[in-house]
């Protein structure tokens, strides 16, 4: 990873040191594309740096969040997965198959403004999680709610 990269010399300019244990996982974070968790992070981060500790991993990817290098999401599994922080997004989840999509966070900038006028509330968190059911789920609930089994205001649109 190159210290070319705005928010590594960024680190720097603040003092903070460019560790291998970060540049690592943040080599980990942007190679991957998608959401991972500590553990996975930590499997990966042994390959190349066989010392580092589970703890390390943690303790790294918090300082990566706080300096908004890394984003940490719940995305219904239960567990805290990290992702890279590049593009400002927001999740879509299905409750009922799990399929996951990802919308831009343009889409709801309106909303965050909206959000502030109302209540002087700004958000400083752009990745949010939201959950519901996928065309694809809600397709099947209405079909079987034309068999009887579920309430027919279920439609998808």
């Amino acid at each position: 990873m190159p210290s070319t990269n705005p928010s590594l010399v960024e680190l720097r300019a603040k003092g903070y040191r460019l560790t291998p244990q970060r540049l690592a996982i943040l080599k980990i974070l942007r190679d991957s594309g998608e959401h991972l968790t500590p553990l996975e992070i930590f499997h990966q981060a042994k390959q190349s740096l066989p010392g580092i500790t589970e703890a390390t991993v943690y303790r790294t990817l918090g300082f990566l969040t706080e300096q908004s290098l890394a984003l940490a999401a719940h995305i219904g599994s239960g567990q805290l997965v990290y992702e890279i922080a590049e593009n400002d997004h927001h999740h879509l989840i299905c409750r009922s198959c799990g399929e996951t999509a990802e919308i831009d966070h343009n889409l709801l900038q309106s909303l965050y403004e909206e959000f502030e006028a109302r209540t002087g509330y700004r958000i400083d968190s752009i990745h949010q999680t939201f959950f519901g059911l996928c065309p694809g789920c809600r397709k099947d609930l209405f079909n079987q709610s034309l068999e009887g089994d579920n309430d027919p205001r279920d439609t998808p649109d």
